[in-house]
């Protein structure tokens, strides 16, 4: 028997039905897709699919057709009663509904696995990686359903290319259009194939890369008692899409090469490359992660943790693990400019800060964060605490770096000290991030130190930081 498959619309009373009607008699092969509220009588819905399908087929055949029959059954009986209502027939998991379409029965399987949006991305270069965006779907376990890639250069006659969520691009590809099938399943239940059909053709990639020559070092996964840590700021979208963003901060940067479709395929292939076990990534569209990250480095057998900045601000940093190393025990978020004057942590730094009206404002006004994952080894006896961080940017913020960077130092501190009460385990510390800084800052110092002389010129950066080289 065919199959229909039928699912609820979360906080809706609407549903969505679909079937492929096939007839080679009238060359007809079309999908049909139905969105109609549940509160909508069965007689309804049937007289409506009924118009649909009669559309097609008279628009196939050229002539009037015959009334198209259209009819639902319950568990063997057709339903003919008109106050019957779809609420009442497809949301009973456990009735046995059939559709009847001029005289081909459809299984209507309620609440199969489903995908409710696949897109492919504006910009496919050869040699990198293309996988599915804004991949959303109910019901569907990504581990077993199938992905198939097709190629063809008037998107008409498809070939077969690949297999798999991800799907690497070559020379061989150039020219041609992309699509993707998709046929969600969970367990032995499958859904409805999705298609998406790229908007362009395969172009040419920009040649070697730079990364390519780091990647020859790093070709083999890290094991035993090493383990691999990539740390990346990979520019937010958000700060390229804007004539300031073009025109002063990159105007050396063509803007096709600005477009976040063009440049994750490059810093998506270059990560990778790496085989890390640990990433630490800042300056993470929330987007960017929501539909591009996560779901590719879960087909990598990464799980992952992201956190926004403070406010309205839409990106973040995140932290990815590779499963087979470690297992995620906690995760914690720290908006330093909230802690710092409400956690009694620091109620020194606040205290002379508070001293300076200016400073503080400042240091108070900034959304940075510092993301703590706490992961556990799989293999042996260890617990590892890995921070993640951005700090402010302003080249004449170098005092707030020294006390942001202070802040998380402290921060760190406790959470160790609590760490090593609670496991019987060895706690170690990483530190990862976006400090904005070189080796000659006295953030540089502090980290690698401990400390930061009194007459550092970090603490004139500012004419309302000078005190600070006094405490």
């Amino acid at each position: 028997m065919n199959q229909a498959y039928l699912r609820h619309l979360d906080d809706s009373e609407k549903f969505e039905l679909t079937f492929q009607y096939v007839d080679p008699a009238a060359k007809i092969d079309r999908q049909f897709n139905f969105c109609r509220q549940v509160s909508e009588s069965v007689n309804a819905f049937t007289q409506r699919v009924a118009t649909n399908v009669e559309k097609v087929i008279k628009k196939k055949t050229k002539n009037q057709p015959q009334a198209v029959q259209v009819a639902v059954s319950v568990n063997g009986s057709l339903v003919e009663d008109e106050t019957v209502s779809c609420r009442d027939i497809f949301t009973r998991l456990n009735n046995n509904v059939t559709l009847s379409v001029c005289n081909k029965e459809f299984k209507v399987i309620i609440n199969s696995p489903w995908i409710s949006g696949v897109v492919l991305p504006s910009s496919i270069l050869a040699g990198f990686p293309v996988y599915p965006m804004k991949f959303e779907s109910v019901y569907t376990d990504k581990g077993v359903s199938e992905f198939r890639w097709f190629k063809s250069v008037d998107k008409k006659d498809w070939t077969l290319v690949g297999e798999g969520f991800v799907y690497e691009t070559s020379n061989s590809d150039v020219g041609n259009f992309l699509k993707l099938s998709c046929l969600p399943k969970c367990g032995d239940v499958e859904g409805p194939v999705a298609e998406a059909v790229s908007s362009v053709k395969v172009e040419a990639g920009p040649g070697f890369c730079p990364f390519e020559t780091r990647h020859q070092f790093t070709s083999e996964k890290c094991s035993g008692d090493t383990f691999r840590v990539v740390s990346y700021n990979i520019l937010a979208d958000l700060y390229c899409d804007s004539d300031f963003t073009r025109e002063v901060l990159h105007p050396y940067c063509p803007p096709y090469a600005l477009s976040i479709d063009y440049r994750k395929q490059i810093f998506i292939k270059e990560i990778t490359g790496y085989n890390a076990d640990i990433i630490c990534l800042q300056e993470v569209d929330r987007k960017v992660y929501t539909y591009d990250l996560q779901p590719l480095f879960e087909q990598l057998n990464y799980d992952s943790d992201f956190c926004l900045k403070r406010g309205l601000v839409a990106e973040g940093v995140a932290c990815f693990f590779d499963k087979n190393r470690f297992r995620k025990n906690s995760s914690f978020r720290l908006v330093l400019s909230d802690e710092i004057s409400t956690n009694p942590l620091f109620a020194d730094f606040f205290q002379k800060i508070s001293e300076n009206e200016q400073l503080s404002e400042r240091i108070l006004d900034r959304s940075s964060v510092l993301q703590v994952t706490v992961l556990e080894a799989t293999d042996r006896n260890e617990v590892l605490v890995v921070g993640n961080t951005h700090l402010y940017f302003h080249p004449d913020a170098d005092h707030i770096r020294l006390l942001q960077g202070a802040i998380i130092v402290r921060y760190l501190e406790d959470v160790l000290e609590e760490l090593r009460k609670k496991f019987q385990k060895r706690v170690s510390l990483i530190l990862c991030g976006d400090f904005n800084s070189v080796p000659e800052c006295g953030i540089y110092q502090l980290y690698t130190t401990g400390k930061v002389e009194e007459h550092h010129v970090d603490f004139q950066s500012s004419k309302y930081s000078r005190w600070l080289s006094q405490s």
